[in-house]
């Protein structure tokens, strides 16, 4: 039976278009956009997984760029240490050379005299964004961002490798401060040593004896030895820099690359699926064409 009221044949039909037009639409979002899923309706589980992976992604590109800064502030901190070493390394050699009893000390403690003022410009050069890692005061310490950690409850946290400043003969700083401005009197090369009543920094040997000399010599290499174990806990926090700075940018290509398989797009299957929904759609349009046109033969009847 034909009926010009209800067309039944038109209307599945356009229930067919409709549901061909729905899943063309979403395939060429996907190809356009090279995701598969890319709102909550799409798959909810994985676009909430995925969400919160890209947020601590993104996180984790922040903690890459601290420990960078870290980085910046260890390295110029031992980039001084290393230049204060080879400075003291020359004053234990012109103490060397005074041990000689024709020479002339004045002459030799000029030399000593522009070196260690060199000791004081290089401690307070060792600035690196408003930081100084090699004169500071006794109690104060440093931190810099090591990495950044989501637990198992959900939680989120940043942690830190501290460094916490010496001012002692034997401690981690070159100099301390007072205020901001350099301590020549505390510090590896300021305090001073009860033997020579003098320190690194303000050592005079003008009018020593040769057994007060061979006694700031000991003096001057037990700041050496000081100093370097200060590089070398430099060297070791750098070296951890180094390494989590290594693990963020794999972790980092890790959770990238999990979340592409959660909701990147199979490009050649979405492909082939909108070649096909594209000839499915011009089907169900001459589908119900045909459909439309049965109810335009009843006409002839009335002729």
């Amino acid at each position: 039976m034909t009926s010009i009221v209800t067309n039944n044949s038109a209307m599945a039909a356009l229930q067919t278009l409709r549901g061909i037009s729905s899943n063309l639409q979403n395939t060429q979002e996907a190809v356009s956009s090279g995701l598969r899923i890319s709102k909550a309706s799409d798959n909810a589980a994985y676009w909430s997984i995925a969400t919160t992976m890209k947020s601590d992604d993104s996180a984790m590109g922040a903690v890459s760029d601290a420990l960078g800064l870290g980085a910046a502030k260890v390295d110029t901190a031992s980039t001084a240490v290393t230049s204060s070493l080879d400075i003291v390394g020359q004053i234990k050699d012109k103490l060397v050379t005074a041990m000689e009893g024709s020479v002339d000390k004045g002459q030799v403690q000029e030399e000593i005299g522009q070196l260690q003022q060199q000791l004081q410009s290089v401690a307070q050069s060792a600035s690196f964004n408003g930081e100084n890692w090699v004169m500071a005061a006794s109690g104060d310490s440093a931190s810099v961002v090591s990495s950044f950690i989501r637990g198992t409850n959900g939680t989120v946290s940043v942690s830190t490798t501290s460094y916490a400043f010496d001012t002692g003969a034997t401690g981690n700083v070159l100099f301390g401060s007072n205020s901001g401005s350099i301590d020549t009197s505390s510090g590896i090369l300021g305090t001073v040593d009860s033997t020579v009543n003098a320190s690194v920094f303000s050592l005079d040997i003008t009018n020593m004896t040769g057994g007060q000399i061979s006694s700031a010599l000991n003096m001057v290499q037990t700041a050496l030895n000081s100093m370097t174990s200060m590089g070398s806990k430099l060297g070791s926090i750098s070296s951890r820099i180094d390494l989590q700075t290594s693990f963020a940018s794999s972790l980092s290509d890790s959770i990238e690359s999990g979340v592409g398989k959660l909701v990147d797009a199979n490009m050649e299957q979405e492909s082939s699926k909108l070649s096909a929904l594209q000839t499915q759609q011009q089907l169900a349009i001459q589908s119900l064409s045909i459909a439309n046109s049965s109810s335009q033969s009843i006409l002839s009847l009335f002729r």
